[in-house]
């Protein structure tokens, strides 16, 4: 950073309790009050509570197409307690959160991967995507950071980690690079790749938004810590180049990031389809709110929201990085209506409310000041800055293109699935259920064989948080002819076990072209 642009973002600190300084090695610092500070982490989790209640309704009903202007989106005043009494598992980005505020606060910032891995698998909440595959990984002995690699889960792009960061941009404020470290730690549980990547930039948006009230700054500076050759910088970058290009047309840049950035390659359930649950692409709505809000909490939440896809995480991340920036006091009181209410009320699943986590994560900054260099005094804190840092490259999915999504007819033997096809690997997607909700849950075993040679015994469970998210899948396989026959070991007339559809793909894309 050069002189005279520390002499100008102290300019821009220099307003409610903070100041920055610089010392001879041309290293800056922020002091600022504690009562500053813990207003700002209060805004972070705040905004995220706000922005996830606020988007819960349209949450994926938009996929591939913006929510028009004229669609109202509730909010009143007890809409926040309400959805969180009947809604819980709305809120499964922040209840990971409140799960590694936990494991830190239970074991120390120094807390082992298995703890968070551990935490997570054996908790009582419902997960989806990623976390979901991760957590089968570690209760069937895959730890990380191989729960996350996407040779071991399909869903290593998914946006999983990119809404569970926020913790640690909260405790690192000012300091990405303290981030980070932890981010390498977690994010690997579910991510990697372009999924890891969501949340390296969320978290450093985090931690640059307790030092800038300028937007352009947070997103930009930020993305300094992803890798340039990465595909989810490319992405940001363009995002940002487009709201240059139209600085006053958010649906513009919204079309250019439909046309560039909106086909899948990892999750199968958005491959050939228009849901689209890929970091990048929720993350180019995250940096689309904010841009184009430019500061103002309605503006960002609504074009977050109203972009689609993942329209309930993508608002509660803009929600937390607008709220640590402004601080809780300023959040506009309509978003705050209600808000008092559910400040004690714990999230389900869990043992920690608003009120608590605010506390616990103050705790953790401080002790994460102190850590990098910073001091704690009775009134303020002075905090070492950290310049962003790119993290290591990786690339999920690489020299896989998908070529095929195939039905499979119902099953004439319960005891076997059976199907052909040609290419370099597959995902094959369906579910173990009960017949009859009374019963108890049952785990089948089942044997892959692919030509004939037998490749994997997986377990198989009808428990809905313990279940396999695919049922098979398999990569880097020779292009060529292939059969996959799954023999269930133990079938059973009270139960099944139902294959519905497998994607395939290949060494090189498919020829689209109809031209002779």
């Amino acid at each position: 950073m050069t002189r005279l642009k520390i002499l100008a973002l102290a300019v821009l600190l220099c307003l409610g309790g903070i100041a920055c300084t610089e010392n001879k090695n041309q290293d800056s610092s922020l002091k600022i009050t504690k009562d500053a500070l813990m207003d700002k982490i209060k805004g972070g989790w705040a905004g995220q509570t706000i922005g996830v209640t606020f988007g819960g309704p349209t949450e994926f009903r938009f996929q591939g197409t913006l929510i028009q202007d004229y669609q109202p989106i509730t909010w009143y005043d007890g809409y926040l307690k309400k959805t969180m009494e009947e809604s819980p598992d709305l809120y499964d980005d922040i209840y990971m959160d409140l799960t590694f505020v936990d494991v830190l606060e239970k074991a120390g910032l120094d807390a082992p991967v298995d703890s968070f891995a551990n935490a997570f698998a054996h908790a009582g909440y419902n997960l989806w995507h990623a976390n979901q595959a991760a957590r089968f990984n570690i209760l069937n002995g895959i730890k990380a950071p191989q729960s996350g690699y996407w040779i071991n889960n399909p869903h290593a792009d998914d946006i999983d980690f990119q809404i569970e960061a926020d913790f640690s941009g909260l405790m690192s404020p000012g300091m990405p690079k303290a981030a980070t470290k932890i981010d390498d730690k977690v994010g690997h549980i579910m991510n990697y790749g372009d999924g890891w990547y969501g949340g390296v930039y969320v978290s450093s948006m985090y931690s640059l938004a307790f030092t800038s009230s300028d937007i352009n700054y947070v997103v930009t500076e930020a993305l300094k810590a992803i890798p340039e050759q990465s595909e989810f910088y490319q992405c940001i970058s363009d995002v940002i180049k487009w709201h240059k290009q139209y600085p006053e047309d958010w649906k513009q840049s919204w079309f250019e990031i439909q046309k560039k950035w909106s086909s899948d390659v990892g999750c199968p359930e958005g491959v050939f389809h228009p849901f689209d649950i890929d970091a990048k692409l929720n993350s180019a709505y995250i940096v689309l709110g904010l841009l184009y809000g430019n500061g103002d909490f309605t503006k960002t939440l609504e074009i977050a929201t109203r972009a689609g896809q993942d329209s309930d995480c993508n608002p509660s991340s803009v929600g937390g990085i607008l709220g640590a920036m402004l601080g809780y006091n300023k959040i506009p009181a309509y978003w705050k209506m209600g808000l008092k209410d559910i400040e004690d009320m714990d999230f389900k699943y869990t043992t920690m409310s608003l009120n608590k986590v605010y506390a616990i994560s103050y705790k953790h900054a401080l002790e994460m000041i102190k850590r990098n260099g910073g001091t704690v005094e009775a009134a303020d804190v002075t905090i070492k800055l950290q310049k962003p840092e790119a993290v290591r490259y990786e690339k999920s999915f690489d020299g896989l293109y998908p070529v095929a999504k195939k039905s499979l007819p119902p099953v004439n033997n319960p005891n076997e699935i059976t199907f052909d096809f040609e290419g370099t690997g597959f995902a094959l997607r369906g579910a173990a259920d009960k017949k009859k909700n009374k019963l108890p849950d049952y785990i089948f075993e089942a044997d892959m064989y692919i030509d004939g040679n037998k490749v994997e015994t997986a377990k198989l469970p009808t428990r809905y948080t313990t279940r396999r998210y695919e049922l098979f899948w398999k990569y880097q396989l020779p292009n060529k002819k292939h059969t996959v026959r799954v023999l269930i070991k133990n079938p059973n007339p009270d139960y099944d076990l139902r294959a519905t559809e497998y994607l395939v793909y290949s060494d090189k894309p498919a020829e689209t072209s109809h031209a002779k």
